[in-house]
């Protein structure tokens, strides 16, 4: 039975930034301390104002050149998950989130979370397709009737040649 230890984690997490307030208080004053958590919110908000835009025109020129997104889409997410660690107030958030701003640890978790995720598209095949089209059209036999109609030439009476001829 394979225990997770994620839940634990959330559940000690709020007690680990407590303990880091405490800690980073004493030594730098708590007004500094303060400033250092206001300080890291707001660059993770510019973050991810900045970065959600770059991202998009990342994967777009992955996809116009044929190759696959996935990679760009993932860095992007682990940026966005940066951020947001950023935003949440304290000093182990920002330690996790200045780590997955490193791009050397962005490789390593797409190399370790890459199995795990499936395409659902092919991209080798020059980005997508469009969907083929039936080539059948179904029509009543009161839609369409082939006469001796075209043999005689065109109408004059039409108004598109009414419009040509003016």
């Amino acid at each position: 039975m394979r225990i997770s230890l994620l839940p634990l984690f959330l559940l000690a997490l709020p007690l680990l930034e407590i303990a880091g307030f405490v800690v980073v208080g004493r030594q730098v004053g708590a007004l500094a301390t303060v400033g250092l958590v206001l300080a890291s919110s707001v660059a993770g908000m510019l973050l991810l104002r900045h970065q959600g835009f770059g991202v998009m025109a990342r994967v777009r020129a992955e996809m116009d050149a044929g190759r696959d997104p996935s990679r760009q889409l993932a860095h992007g997410a682990m940026i966005v998950l940066a951020a947001i660690l950023l935003i949440i107030p304290g000093f182990i958030t920002d330690i996790f989130a200045i780590l997955l701003l490193l791009p050397m640890v962005r490789d390593l978790a797409w190399r370790l979370l890459k199995g795990r995720i499936v395409v659902a598209t092919d991209f080798g095949a020059g980005g997508f397709r469009p969907r083929p089209r039936d080539k059948v059209i179904d029509l009543d036999d009161g839609d369409y009737s082939r006469g001796d109609d075209y043999t005689r030439g065109p109408d004059h009476n039409s108004p598109w040649r009414r419009l040509k001829d003016e």
